[in-house]
């Protein structure tokens, strides 16, 4: 099979690790990265500094369609600029939530997400790139762990960061988060039937490359 339609699936919750994990994944095979939840971090950060409102779903998805992104070296690129750390700031990411529930943003963001498959391979990760965008990818993970787990994780993020942080608020910022993925009508959170469960509550970043590679060289020798 030629390798650009090789696609490797890591969805997941928030802070569940599935970003750097595909991310190291894609870098060791030397494919492609798809941050499939930047794209709509992305759109949030457009949409605030265009002065755009976070309920207006039609303008929210007309700046989604044109939205001129890119993935470089680990960095997030969007119109030329470096906004790698703006898009992961805690407002960022609450607003991203919130207009991942609309049908015409996601729509929208639909065709953009299929065309980072040309290439020589892709790495997506997301909340339903197995289960909607790629369900005919060669390898499906959903990569998981506990609430306490992620938010022990990012706050030891933020920190580093020089950002103040509460563990009991990320804790509970996470946990609603879930339930509202897990809940909507659009895409919910949820594993693909033929997607593999990875609980990284006790691993470590690349203990979880290493199986999910180990995972892939299984899937290319079953082909």
């Amino acid at each position: 099979m030629n390798p650009a339609s090789i696609v490797i699936t890591i969805d997941g919750p928030t802070a569940s690790g599935k970003g750097t994990v595909a991310h190291r994944v894609a870098k060791h095979l030397g494919f492609q990265y798809l941050d499939s939840g930047a794209l709509y971090r992305l759109t949030a950060l457009m949409a605030i500094r265009t002065g755009v409102s976070l309920q207006d779903e039609a303008g929210i998805a007309a700046l989604a369609r044109t939205l001129p992104c890119q993935f470089q070296h680990g960095h997030v690129l969007l119109g030329g600029q470096d906004v790698t750390d703006a898009v992961r700031a805690e407002q960022i990411g609450v607003s991203a939530s919130q207009i991942a529930v609309l049908p015409q943003v996601r729509q929208a963001l639909v065709e953009l997400q299929v065309s980072f498959r040309d290439g020589v391979g892709l790495v997506a990760d997301g909340r339903d790139m197995g289960t909607v965008i790629f369900p005919d990818a060669r390898l499906k993970v959903f990569l998981t762990a506990s609430a306490e787990a992620r938010a022990s994780r990012r706050y030891k993020q933020l920190i580093e960061k020089g950002i103040a942080a509460n563990m009991e608020d990320l804790v509970k910022d996470l946990t609603e988060r879930d339930a509202r993925d897990s809940s909507r009508a659009t895409a919910p959170l949820k594993p693909a039937p033929d997607a593999i469960i990875l609980d990284t509550s006790e691993m470590n970043a690349e203990q979880a490359v290493q199986q999910v590679l180990e995972w892939y060289a299984e899937a290319q020798r079953a082909m």
